[in-house]
């Protein structure tokens, strides 16, 4: 018996109850419904609108329960809560009042996962750190498996995992409220305010994260970045081995860079890695990026691998990707930047002064450290969405400012928006779709307003 029919055997004669019907839940469903699971799908989306997939899943024996009132009336023994859901939701508590167990997919996937779990997290950086280690076990031959927070359910592939392949996951703070695992090998990139829409503060934020990590054991390892506060204030909780990587100091264990060369120490002796230079993504969170994987790989992959890998890799799609250049103008799509330090590592990444178009949905987080970067970094700043105002305020606000310095426009269509910061461009000038903000003001998420923000570049 494999690890996933004694994880779903012990769910049977159970009234299952999965809380929201996305991507990461559906072959959770199918699972259930595999091993004959008494299954309800609880899901805030209307009949009317719900996709074939969600109906094919009534067909197999789901049930439904549908609308604003989802989890009205609802009753369980056991409960599969999708990330987005807080798990402090009256509704939730009130299921675990009464008995119920609260878990989740990705849970799940720990307790039946056969092989070592990497997994990264953090307020910036995590698909494109995540990706490279990927793409840094797979250059040095090893069978990878990548998901989570990356949108690739792995539960149901478990049973086609072997103990000698690799799992690498990118895991939100949604996904790690109240999680009872920790990974192997635990990445924190960097924290700063995100997600205060949802969360409670910024101390449910972090302590969400800090699950990474709090569930490790002695031979686990745990990888922060040194030049952040919260992250390097986690060195003392560490319950196994401990390494940092950084830009501005060096680490007693760990990655670190100095004059433009990146370098792996371990206590008293020091080995050069690469240069800078060889690593084909632009801008310096780029540089933390690849020393965090570089660290969460380990002896596992050689030198030589990494600096083919860095030679090569171009990025992750909505990650100042390049979208074209028209009659000298680049066009970048940084659509993943949902928060203000995301949009600074972008702004930082050019040595020219950018056209800029941002904002979008409110998250309810600080804005203030924006204004200062966008009067250095920025020659015309184009705001639009629901924090286009707070934007344009920090802007105006920010020291160093001037009318004009930059010049400044509110224009609340994103299309209209792209467009005029395509016709007020000059040759040699740079395009950037950076927005500070989630995109859920006028888009599903972040991929399709970065997708529109192609199609429309191209449209051009």
């Amino acid at each position: 018996m494999t690890r996933l029919d004694h994880y779903f055997e012990k769910l049977m004669g159970k009234r299952v109850l999965v809380l929201g019907v996305g991507v990461s839940n559906r072959p959770l469903v199918r699972l259930l419904l595999h091993y004959g699971i008494d299954t309800v799908c609880c899901d805030k989306t209307p009949r009317s609108k719900l996709d074939p997939e969600v109906l094919e899943l009534e067909r197999l024996g789901a049930k439904l329960h549908l609308g604003d009132d989802y989890l009205e009336n609802i009753d369980g023994d056991v409960a599969f809560r999708t990330p987005g859901l807080h798990p402090d939701k009256p509704e939730i508590l009130a299921l675990r009042a009464r008995g119920a167990k609260i878990t989740s997919e990705m849970e799940a996937f720990f307790e039946v996962c056969p092989c070592p779990i990497t997994a990264v997290t953090g307020s910036d950086g995590k698909t494109t750190t995540t990706t490279l280690i990927y793409e840094l076990y797979k250059a040095a031959g090893f069978r990878v498996w990548v998901g989570g927070n990356i949108g690739t359910p792995l539960l149901d592939k478990a049973d086609a995992m072997q103990p000698g392949d690799k799992v690498v996951l990118e895991l939100s703070s949604f996904q790690l409220m109240y999680f009872p695992y920790s990974a192997h090998v635990a990445v924190l990139t960097n924290l700063a305010p995100n997600h205060l829409d949802i969360h409670k503060d910024m101390a449910e934020y972090v302590a969400a994260k800090e699950n990474l990590y709090l569930h490790q054991g002695p031979d686990d390892t745990l990888i922060v970045n040194m030049d952040n506060e919260i992250t390097n204030g986690f060195s003392d909780k560490a319950c196994g081995r401990l390494l940092k990587f950084s830009r501005l100091g060096v680490p007693e264990n760990g990655v670190y860079l100095q004059d433009g060369v990146i370098y792996r120490k371990t206590g008293e002796q020091v080995e050069e890695i690469m240069p800078q230079s060889e690593i084909l993504l632009p801008g310096i969170h780029n540089v933390e990026n690849y020393m965090a994987a570089i660290l969460a790989v380990g002896d596992e992959v050689s030198d030589g691998t990494i600096r083919q890998v860095a030679r090569s890799f171009g990025g992750v799609e909505h990650r100042i990707e390049l979208v074209r250049v028209k009659d000298g103008v680049r066009f970048y799509n940084d659509s993943i930047a949902s928060s203000p330090s995301r949009t600074i590592a972008g702004l930082r990444s050019f040595s020219e002064q950018v056209i800029l178009i941002a904002g979008g949905y409110d998250k309810h987080i600080p804005y203030d450290v924006l204004g200062p970067e966008i009067v250095e970094h920025v020659k015309l700043l184009i705001v639009t969405g629901d924090t286009g105002p707070k934007i344009r305020a920090v802007t105006e606000a920010a020291p160093g400012y001037e009318p004009g310095k930059p010049a400044i426009l509110s224009i609340d269509d994103f299309y209209e928006a792209v467009r005029r910061a395509a016709a007020l461009a000059k040759p040699g000038d740079v395009v950037l779709l950076s927005p500070a903000s989630a995109a859920f003001d006028k888009f599903k998420n972040f991929m399709v307003r970065g997708r529109e923000f192609k199609k429309t570049v191209m449209e051009l």
